[in-house]
């Protein structure tokens, strides 16, 4: 399983300067720190409400905040966090490594905190190439990085202060519009309900419960709005639990004496996933079952900071593991499927009241398993006493013995829900996409990338059940088969149409309510993805409402640029001579997804089992430099060349100004930084007359002067100012053209 290394040395060196930021700030509470934002008194008008604190909606929130937004974040739980920290699934799905932007930031934050712990991280899936983390601290860092986004922006003296709330224990629950376009919300909690004001509303609830609040066309199941079907049905849901060893004995509060009614039917499930005589994993796939109640453990390892010694994911270590996640035979309904289907019902979005009698039964059955460690595996093991303590038990722990109370006092204060409803873009992500996209240069093929691409995954087509030919999307090329036939073979992007559904204006979606097929969403729903593209969703909403533009009519390089500047990766593509250290590096991508530049020589990448991280193929590949090209950043350009590229530019743009230039009678002649000013001028229709003074020095009467000068006012030239002359005569390189491309293409008001 190769390593995929960190992505970028200025990402990391942003972490490392905000070190003594984040630790000044670590005086919030280590188990819930969100008691200092449950009180937050809402603000009557916010540009964007993010409906949601998952880990999909935080990054939203983040990212928006950071481009100078006035952000309210609305969470229905007591916790931040959602399928990563709330549910208690803190084992990131993090097959391919794309690690960079906020997801990165996130993971990092933890690492420098578990380095000074002295302990490891990758304590999960039998394996220390893995990545796992205490739910409480994924929590904590989430608030850090709330803390520090309000910090910097209180010293931005450029910023308009605006605020940034987070709102505990509250949901929307209606939405209002005039017409097509929301203009804000009612949101309800404890103290009633209150109206609020905004210019962009994001769905990054569990559920996609927005959506239809919204009136947005959405789906769920195989089916789509207005005619859903009863008989569609959606996977499988988790109440996880984190568990831990208790040498000296269980507590008597953790130790329930008498089984839940169900308990029989729930011990045969658990003695055919784990037994007191089970196997061993031994590193092959499908895990032969039942495995051994160590290999149980080591399958959701967590980090134990309550230890002084350390372990990882080693098979040696796996004895040493004393605190875990219950993510496996717990799946609810599981093996016995509902009605005689595997998976549940879409009326468990629908309803509130099956909803409710659902997650009850998910919770029941957790604990089941609770029983069955403590009676049948005579493990001195139980809910762990330092993740969650929640002053109030969850709707679906009501009616529960009192003997019971105090476990589900500490356990995770929602399920991990797979899979939600779905908005209906313009466009609607397949599988078969998905593919496609994962062989860009693999395999001899070329560029396959979204050229509207904010975010980059990597796993499998993975459901939980509801996973048979009938349960697809047929008319959208969809069938059980499809599972192995369109899993991708290496990364793919996510694009950024799936964010914006198609009839409702002021609405954005993230976490799993994008516009794609159930089983795109397989693979889009992990941990490391909807936060990449929830930081997408906020970046978005945040251009849209500083311009005072609908989010649709925010051009995607727009968008792209913003992540581009937060340290995100947005192309498949690597060359090793522009490194992600290199100063054009964020340009080059950006020529990568509009095919602005054609490479001297694309990778040669070989297509891999993505599942495989140890596939030999790939890493030999990667040893002999085949999964990198070669850019030519230093060669010229001609003016062929220029022409092609700015073509291309305008039209990435959106703009409707200017005019490209052509070859000319000379189209192998290289192109001068002056020439390539004045072309750039023209093609994207700069005002010159609007020009100010600038920092370089030359003639007025110079033929290029006002080309020169107009974009030096605008910032296109900033690659320059080290020289502190422009020197209009040199010849202008590729990875300078690709620069100021970037820059052009991003200029102006929208």
């Amino acid at each position: 399983m190769p390593h995929f290394p960190v992505r970028g040395a200025s990402s990391l060196s942003r972490v490392f300067l905000y070190v003594g930021i984040f630790f000044l700030v670590g005086a919030l509470s280590w188990t819930n720190p969100g008691s200092a934002f449950a009180e937050t008194e809402p603000a009557g008008e916010y540009d964007v409400v993010v409906a949601g604190g998952g880990i999909g909606g935080m990054a939203a929130a983040i990212q928006a905040a950071r481009l100078g937004a006035g952000v309210l974040v609305v969470e229905p739980s007591d916790w931040i966090g959602g399928q990563a920290t709330a549910a208690g699934v803190s084992t990131m799905d993090d097959l391919s490594r794309q690690r960079s932007g906020l997801y990165l930031e996130f993971v990092s934050r933890m690492q420098l905190r578990y380095d000074a712990k002295g302990k490891s991280m990758g304590t999960c899936y039998w394996d220390p190439r893995s990545l796992a983390f205490e739910p409480s601290l994924g929590q904590k860092t989430l608030y850090d990085m709330v803390e520090q986004t309000r910090l910097e922006n209180s010293r931005d003296k450029k910023l308009e202060q605006k605020p940034f709330d987070i709102l505990l224990l509250s949901a929307v629950t209606a939405v209002r519009r005039e017409g097509s376009v929301v203009t804000g919300v009612t949101i309800r909690n404890a103290k009633g309900t209150r109206d609020v004001a905004c210019r962009v509303l994001i769905d990054a609830t569990e559920y996609g419960d927005v959506l239809p609040l919204a009136k947005a066309t959405y789906r769920a199941g195989n089916s789509v709005t207005p005619f859903l079907n009863e008989s569609s049905t959606i996977q499988d849901i988790t109440w996880a639990a984190v568990i831990r060893s208790y040498p000296r004995g269980i507590p008597i509060k953790l130790r329930p004496r008498r089984p839940l009614p169900g308990y029989e039917e729930a011990k045969r499930n658990y003695e055919s996933y784990v037994t007191a005589d089970g196997m061993e994993f031994r590193g092959t796939y499908p895990v032969r079952l039942p495995v051994s109640f160590v290999s149980h453990n080591a399958y959701r390892g967590l980090p134990d900071s309550s230890l002084p010694w350390n372990y990882d994911g080693r098979p040696e270590n796996w004895k040493l593991i004393t605190k875990s996640g219950v993510n496996w035979g717990n799946d609810y309904p599981g093996k016995t499927g509902w009605n005689g289907y595997t998976g549940l019902p879409i009326a468990y979005l629908e309803d509130r009241n099956l909803r409710a009698r659902i997650e009850r039964d998910a919770l029941i059955k957790t604990l089941h398993f609770i029983y069955y460690i403590q009676n049948e595996l005579g493990e001195s093991w139980s809910v762990t006493d330092d993740e969650y303590e929640h002053a109030t038990l969850p709707r679906a722990a009501r009616g529960l013995p009192e003997e019971w109370r105090e476990i589900v006092r500490r356990m995770p204060p929602v399920p991990y829900v797979r899979e939600s409803r779905r908005a209906v873009g313009e466009h609607t992500l397949t599988s078969g996409e998905l593919l496609q996209n994962s062989l860009s240069y693999r395999d001899g093929r070329t560029s396959h990338e979204f050229s509207d691409a904010i975010a980059i995954g990597g796993y499998i087509l993975d459901l939980h059940g509801a996973d048979t030919d009938e349960k697809m999307e047929w008319n959208l090329g969809e069938k059980a088969s499809s599972v192995e036939v369109n899993r991708p073979r290496g990364p793919f992007q996510a694009p950024l149409d799936i964010l914006i559904p198609k009839d409702v204006e002021g609405l954005l979606v993230a976490e799993k309510n994008l516009s794609m097929t159930r089983l795109a969403a397989g693979a889009l729903r992990l941990q490391p993805i909807c936060m990449m593209v929830g930081q997408a969703a906020g970046a978005l909403a945040a251009l849209a409402a500083r311009s005072g533009v609908a989010p649709r009519d925010v051009p995607p390089v727009r968008v792209q640029r913003a992540l581009l500047e937060a340290d995100v990766v947005l192309s498949l593509c690597k060359y090793s001579d522009v490194p992600p250290e290199h100063p054009f590096f964020r340009a080059v991508q950006l020529s990568n997804l509009y095919g602005l530049i054609t490479p001297l020589e694309p990778p040669h990448a070989p297509s891999y089992n993505i599942s495989d991280l140890d596939d030999p193929v790939l890493a030999m590949a990667i040893i002999r430099g085949a999964d990198r090209g070669i850019f030519g950043v230093d060669e010229m350009i001609t003016r062929e060349e220029m022409a092609s590229m700015l073509t291309r530019a305008r039209l990435a743009s959106g703009t409707s100004k200017g005019e490209p230039p052509v070859a000319g009678e000379k189209p192998d002649q290289f192109v001068s930084r002056g020439a390539f000013a004045e072309a750039l001028c023209s093609t994207f229709g700069f005002e010159k007359e609007n020009a100010s003074s600038s920092w370089f020095r030359l003639s007025e009467s110079h033929h290029s002067f006002d080309a020169i000068k107009t974009l030096a006012s605008l910032g296109i030239l900033d690659l320059y100012r080290s020289e502190r002359d422009f020197r209009p005569a040199r010849p202008v390189t590729r990875g300078e053209a690709a620069e100021m491309m970037m820059r052009a293409m991003t200029a102006g008001e929208l």
